[in-house]
């Protein structure tokens, strides 16, 4: 059974006193959109990891404040012209080699931490989650994807998706 609008519906409240909301795009796009646009009218800050990589809508796109590609899925976006977007920010997920944070005025690469990786699966999945925590939490947008590289970091020495999710004392121990 797939996620509908009416389910967002259902959650509006939630969503609208949300410090984040983040999506992906394993459910409808339509129903990403409905959640992205009551968090974007209620001041909540809305991530997208826009995987599987699909063509987006620019509806969806506007009320986006941080995309999340990785490499294959900037190449599909690439004909998404972000600074048409104003005030969204992306990072790009770099593996190994870190995060690239760009924002209206500025950009930076993040790197990553050196760790002996044994699985990624869930690397992005946990890296996602520890950006929406930081920013949850009040961090400052660099200081959340250093805190979300370690997680990353951190999953990617776990095998399998479920295990690999690090704790907070699991990343703290990393950076």
């Amino acid at each position: 059974m797939a996620l509908t609008t009416t389910d967002i519906d259902a959650a509006a409240d939630d969503i609208a006193n949300a410090d984040v909301l983040l999506l992906q795009l394993e459910t409808p796009v339509a129903a990403s959109e409905h959640a992205a646009a009551i968090a974007k009218a209620h001041r909540t800050t809305v991530i997208l990891n826009p995987a599987p990589a699909q063509p987006l809508p620019d509806s969806l796109l506007a009320s986006v404040d941080i995309l999340t590609p990785n490499q294959s899925e900037t190449e599909l976006l690439s004909g998404v012209k972000v600074d048409n977007h104003e005030g969204t920010a992306v990072v790009l997920t770099l593996g190994e080699q870190g995060a690239l944070m760009l924002t209206a005025t500025e950009s930076e690469h993040v790197s990553a931490l050196t760790v002996d990786a044994v699985d990624t699966t869930g690397a992005g999945d946990a890296f996602c989650g520890a950006l929406a925590t930081a920013l949850a939490s009040g961090e400052a947008l660099r200081t959340a994807v250093g805190f979300a590289n370690a997680a990353g970091a951190a999953a990617v020495t776990v095998v399998g998706a479920t295990p690999s999710m690090p704790t907070r004392a699991k990343i703290a121990r990393l950076t």
